[in-house]
């Protein structure tokens, strides 16, 4: 078969171990990216089974119309990047294994990494150092006996709230009532608003699924509730805050602090992101789920799915419509 894998920005997948299991088969990645009809359909004209890392490229009517040998999408997680019912009309299988029980650990951690980073000024001091400066910038602050505020306790949410309780935290959580009641049993306290949360957490990270229900639930007037010294951690997506609305607050000095690790339009190319100019903020490119050990568990899932579909067995199909 064909095999295409799009967006592998480090060119990272053909040295995993699960690589392994596409020989035999043809395989064509492409470590740049554009979102381009035009040039994906060139690049994509003989592709019969094509691999996505998660949703770094959206997948729509008018790019399908023009791919006549395409025959599988095989991906891991969820699919808001796809339009499922055109791969249907056009004889295309989705699969993707969604993971079931399984949080993003990586993510998790990333989200500590940036919510130290961020309090102790480390990015800042370190390039002050290197120009020649010591202790260069406002003292940064601890975590012990903060309140760390989880907007959105599911699977991710519940691991960082453990990893705050682990520096001594106090955890407020907010969300759907169902997760409310998760956060309870694993013995964590519950905001009394969403307004509670804004205005009394310290660090407050989002762990929301980007959906109509969501985009946006981030207002300015939460952010105006923040503290002055207040941290907004966003691993999530950038669509949960409303357009703009962090840049502005940001400027008014509520939060004080902000760390992004999620963009709108990925990815953000040549600096030109105004978070980016802002110097109380520090940002990452998506690099949440994108470790060694993640992608190797995604992509085996991945070339099982391909495997599967050569066989004549496809598995974890989101479409089976379009089995018949």
């Amino acid at each position: 078969m064909n095999i295409t894998i799009l967006d592998d920005y480090q060119d990272t997948i053909r040295t995993l171990a699960c690589f392994g299991k596409a020989a035999g088969h043809h395989v064509t990645i492409w470590n740049d990216h554009t979102k381009d009809v035009t040039m994906l359909a060139a690049r994509l004209k003989d592709t019969e089974a094509l691999a996505l890392i998660r949703e770094r490229t959206p997948i729509r009517a008018p790019l399908l119309e023009r791919l006549g040998k395409l025959r599988l999408i095989s991906q891991t997680g969820v699919y808001p990047h796809l339009d499922v019912e055109a791969c249907t009309r056009h004889g295309v299988i989705v699969s993707s294994y969604m993971a079931p029980g399984r949080p993003s650990y990586a993510t998790a951690e990333l989200t500590w990494g940036l919510i130290i980073a961020a309090l102790r000024r480390i990015p800042q001091e370190i390039a002050a150092l290197r120009a020649g400066k010591w202790q260069a910038y406002p003292i940064g602050t601890g975590l012990r006996g903060k309140a760390l505020g989880i907007y959105g306790y599911g699977r991710i949410g519940a691991v960082v709230a453990g990893y705050g309780k682990a520096f001594g935290m106090k955890v407020l959580a907010w969300g759907r009532e169902a997760s409310l009641t998760k956060a309870r049993e694993d013995g964590h306290a519950v905001a009394a608003s969403k307004e509670a949360l804004f205005a009394e957490s310290d660090v407050l990270s989002l762990h929301l699924r980007l959906i109509d229900a969501t985009r946006g639930i981030v207002t300015a007037a939460d952010l105006a509730r923040m503290k002055p010294t207040a941290l907004l951690v966003n691993t999530s997506r950038a669509g949960l805050i409303a357009p703009g609305a962090l840049e502005a607050a940001l400027r008014a000095g509520r939060p004080g602090m902000a760390a992004v690790d999620v963009f709108e339009d990925e990815p953000v190319l040549g600096a030109r992101h105004p978070l980016l100019a802002i110097d109380n903020v520090i940002c990452t490119p998506h690099l949440g789920y994108v470790e060694r050990d993640g992608l190797e568990t995604m992509f085996s899932a991945v070339f099982d799915q391909i495997l599967a579909y050569a066989s004549g067995k496809p598995i974890n199909v989101v479409n089976p419509e379009v089995l018949g």
